[in-house]
């Protein structure tokens, strides 16, 4: 075991040499299937006879290694249950006894099993923290604390079900009480170390984590063991809430120091508590609105205090929201005392706010923009003083409307040293003129109505987009004025505006043409009350060649790598413009072309920005599915070196995005062809390798899929058949990716000859029927009845029910009535889709027209398979129009990098298999008919025969 130590050692300091790195990864890699690797890393890390470098290595590896290794994509366990009790039971005690740098790469990876594990297959950790909590060693309380919260906050933003009750409160029974108590110790040694400096802070951190972890554990019901305790709980935390020490200051005004993390912690509780158990805590609220009130206007406007000064403004405008709170503003006098003391320090522009927006512009949008997730000033101070609006909207308007007033005088008395002033008075207006909800598509939905939006603006900001002589902030303030009210300004009038708008492209400074891209890309989605676009193709496509050029010139402007890739916003209006103008890409065709193949070339070898390389292949797409099909070739020959670049390197970032893109090209390629540079690509596909990133799987099922569909005569001669049913099979086999082992197997069936499949299709159904039996899901479940019913449907193909039949009597003599009965007419009730029931209905009509089996041996069957189409009859499934016509959705909510990321161009369509069957309900009608004349009135008999006298009238009533 030494020896092996010892060699793994070596590789671990071997990684940190670039001339090695590559061969001792690949060769610890290797190892990682030998049973106890995991324990020898361990041993590594407990070890005090080895160098301090070395056991970090080790540390970071066995937490990467757990990533990897732990378990499977369903959940289950990769290694062996010793293994995983030994790592279980020794992790923490060994977290606990190592330095703080490996200290930290063991919490993770405690975090990475909890991800898993907690709470039912590691029902003793809680316990473990428990026991091991001290009343006064700081640091060992920290490193369990942080830990617990790491694990603990994942809890925060989840929907409430039993299941995470249960955990939660399985949590809850076993910490509340010790967390309180060190709650209490804790204060107690910061009450004893007021003039130990470092002493301080520690306690301070374990201050900070109980405050964290009491609000995890708080974070969707209020525990009996908080509620019980809640007035010594908001004892201390209102001590801290207004605790001051000079040894815990900081000197710099930028570095956000302890005290202000604490205060900042126990605000963000409250507003939890006044959110959520307004009737627990609200008699206890007095002196925390007192102090949060003394706080905000005794502030200074230091950086330092923008986080903290933000939760402080979140509370009361918590507070607000309760109406007997509300009336304590109800007042000229106190209103004035708001606005003057709260709302206007924390809204007027600072001159940090001022160098941001010159040294750091990017930080300046995404602080600024509306809806970001920045805890600043502004943001805070807005929603507080919308939330007095919601309240007391006529008397906040009338003190508001007087400073608005106020400052746009001094600004009119001297534009060029007043600008400030003018900034501010738009904010304040923009904060009191939204009312509702601001929602991505039309952004304020509604307004003040003791305010004219489009008239202010007419008034005071219109200017500001024609002369050149204004702030560039000023100019900022009246574009973002136009992307917040874009609903209130009406057709005719942004006829007028857009071009100026567009006109502001050209600005040299950044935030300035920035937000125009933002303004641009909103506009280009808003629609009136009848869903009509403001702007239409026709409206946008005499300016579409400038715009986009405009666009593409500020993108590459500094053509490297990270610079292109920074500016999002300006890639998606490009995204968005292509969108609106459809087929009118072909005229300007070569332009986007060649810019669009320059930006992925350039980003390719190293993608930074997740967002703006998902709107550049967006925009790839929506270029291929609009632009002429001639020019298809041209496209794709342009776009296969930096593609073949980003395979042949596997960027990870991008290659799943390349096979959706392949895939579209495919599809609109001239039909029934093949190019040649496909047929290689089939052989990588067709390997194991690329399908063990499970982030690919999706893109390489649709490219795959697109391939069977347009070459499956050429596959069938290749004998490619065997190996695409073995994706299946693998795919199939994981509740991850059955989803797409369906979409699979469907594209095989449909496009593969019957007599091709043959032989596979026992081994098929076996396959399927034991993962039905053993671990089925509801999707599983779903996508397995659909799929039958395509087979079912497809009887003038080869399939049919009783092929069917006949494939699952071979596995088991009649095992076909029991799976009917209890699965397939069951499941095909539950489905919701249109095509869905659609497939079903075609499906049950063609069974009982046709099929021998169920006119012979399932004469029951027969019934339950005519009461199984009326019940699909009484609410005839119309499936919508697919006209080709991308979703204006906002992209805000898509989680980049996770996994997969769909490209909305790319997705495959919907497919009607029986668009000939417009009226469900007819067509069944006229099936039935003429099978009872084709059979010499079998129909008939059967429904005489096997139905209740109400399904005997309703079924006549539609052959009638």
């Amino acid at each position: 075991m030494a020896a092996s130590i010892q060699s793994v050692v070596k590789l671990l300091e071997a990684t940190l040499d670039a001339t090695t790195n590559k061969e001792a990864t690949n060769t610890l890699q290797s190892q990682e299937t030998n049973a106890g690797f995991s324990l020898l890393l361990l041993q590594i890390i407990a070890s005090n006879g080895y160098p301090q470098m070395s056991r970090n290595l080790a540390a970071i590896y066995f937490k990467n290694f757990l990533r990897r290794n732990w378990v499977d994509v369903d959940g289950n366990h990769l290694l062996s249950s010793s293994e995983i009790g030994t790592i279980k039971r020794e992790l923490l005690g060994l977290m606990l006894a190592a330095p703080q740098g490996i200290q930290a790469q063991i919490g993770e990876a405690i975090s990475v099993i909890a991800e898993s594990d907690f709470w039912e297959r590691w029902d003793t950790l809680t316990d473990d923290f428990v026991s091991r909590l001290t009343p006064n060693d700081a640091a060992l309380n920290n490193a369990i604390l942080q830990v617990a919260h790491s694990i603990y906050r994942r809890w925060r933003p989840l929907y409430r079900s039993d299941k995470l009750f249960t955990e939660i409160n399985h949590v809850a029974g076993k910490f509340c009480a010790p967390l309180l108590t060190l709650f209490a110790n804790t204060d107690q040694m910061i009450e004893g170390n007021q003039k130990n400096a470092d002493e301080l802070k520690k306690y301070f951190e374990t201050l900070i984590l109980v405050i964290q972890v009491f609000h995890d554990i708080s974070c969707q019901d209020l525990p009996p063991g908080f509620e019980d305790n809640l007035r010594p709980i908001t004892t201390l935390l209102l001590k801290y809430l207004t605790y001051d020490n000079p040894l815990l200051h900081t000197s710099d005004d930028t570095e956000v120091g302890i005290l202000e993390r604490v205060k900042a912690e126990i605000c963000d509780v409250l507003i939890l508590y006044v959110q959520k158990y307004e009737d627990a805590i609200n008699l206890l609220l007095g002196d925390f609105i007192t102090s949060s009130w003394t706080l905000l206007t005794t502030i200074g406007p230091e950086t330092k205090y923008d986080i903290m000064v933000s939760k402080a403004l979140q509370f009361l405008t918590a507070i607000t929201h309760m109406i007997e709170h509300a009336q304590k503003f109800n007042s000229e006098e106190v209103m004035g005392q708001v606005v003057e003391r709260v709302i206007l320090p924390n809204i007027s522009l600072r001159e940090s706010d001022v160098e941001i927006f010159e040294d750091e512009p990017f930080e300046f949008i995404r602080k600024d923009l509306e809806g970001s997730d920045g805890d600043t000033r502004r943001r805070a101070a807005t929603d507080f003083l919308r939330q007095l609006m919601e309240k007391l909207d006529g008397l906040t308007t009338k003190v508001v409307s007087n400073y608005i007033n106020h400052y746009l005088t001094d600004y009119a008395g001297n534009p060029q040293a007043n600008w400030k002033s003018k900034d501010t008075a738009v904010y304040l207006f923009s904060s009191i003129a939204a009312k509702g909800v601001v929602t991505a598509s039309q952004g304020v939905t509604a307004t003040n109505p003791y305010v004219n939006v489009v008239e202010f603006f007419e008034k005071n900001l219109a200017e500001d987009l024609i002369s050149d002589q204004v702030y560039p902030i000023l100019k900022v303030d009246a574009i973002k004025f136009l992307y917040q009210f874009r609903g209130q300004m009406t057709k005719p009038q942004w006829h007028d505006v857009f071009p100026l708008l567009i006109k502001h492209l050209a600005s040299s400074n950044y935030v300035v043409y920035s937000y125009v891209a933002i303004a641009v890309e909103r506009l280009l989605v808003l629609t009136n009350e009848s869903k009509e676009p403001i702007l239409t193709k026709q409206d946008v496509m005499p300016m579409a060649k400038d715009l986009l050029e405009h666009l593409f010139h500020l993108i590459e402007k500094n053509p490297a790598s990270e610079s292109v890739q920074e500016n999002e916003y300006l890639m998606k209006c490009v995204m968005r413009v292509l969108f609106v103008i459809k087929q009118g890409v072909s005229t300007i065709a070569p332009i986007i072309l060649a810019h669009l193949v320059t930006i992925t070339k350039v980003i390719s070898g190293n993608p930074s920005n997740p967002r703006f390389y998902y709107y550049l292949f967006e925009a790839i797409g929506a270029f291929i599915k609009f632009t002429e099909r001639s020019q298809v070739q041209i496209i794709s020959d342009s776009f296969v070196g930096p593609f073949a670049d980003i395979i042949t390197h596997n960027v990870e970032e991008f290659v799943p995005y390349v096979l959706q893109i392949y895939a579209l090209l495919l599809e609109v390629s001239p039909p029934q062809t093949l190019p040649s540079f496909y047929e290689q690509l089939m052989q990588v596909i067709l390997s194991p390798k690329p399908w063990e990133k499970r982030g690919n799987t999706p893109a390489l099922v649709r490219l795959l899929s697109a391939m069977v569909t347009k070459a499956s005569s050429l596959m069938v001669n290749n004998t490619q058949v065997e190996p695409i049913l073995g994706i299946f099979q693998k795919l199939v086999s994981s509740k991850a990716s059955e989803a797409q082992a369906f979409d699979l197997l469907e594209c095989i069936i449909c496009n593969f000859p019957a007599s091709a499949l043959e032989k596979y299709f026992v081994v098929m159904f076996n396959i399927i029927l034991t993962r039905l039996q053993n671990s089925k899901t509801e999707t599983f479940s779903q996508r397995f009845v659909r799929f039958y019913h395509l087979m079912a449907a497809r009887d003038k193909e080869g399939l049919g029910a009783d092929a069917v039949v006949k494939i699952t009597d071979q596995i088991q003599d009649n095992l076909f009535a029991g799976l009917y009965t209890s699965v397939i007419l069951q499941e095909t009730q539950k489905f919701v889709k249109p095509f869905d029931r659609k497939i079903a209905v075609v499906s049950f009509t063609k069974t009982l027209a046709d099929s021998n089996a169920f006119a012979v041996k399932y004469k029951k069957g027969w019934s339950h398979t005519c009461e199984a189409l009326l019940k699909l009859m009484e609410n005839p499934p119309v499936p919508t129009a697919t006209e080709d016509i991308l979703p204006d959705k906002d992209f805000e909510d898509l989680s980049f990098g996770a996994s997969f990321t769909q490209l909305n161009t790319c997705r495959k369509p919907v497919q009607d298999f029986w668009p000939e069957v417009t009226d469900v309900k007819k067509w069944v009608a006229l099936y039935l008919k003429d099978a009872n004349n084709r059979h010499n009135g079998m129909i008939n008999t059967f429904v005489g025969e096997r139905l209740s006298e109400e399904a005997k009238h309703v079924l006549l009533s539609y052959m009638q």
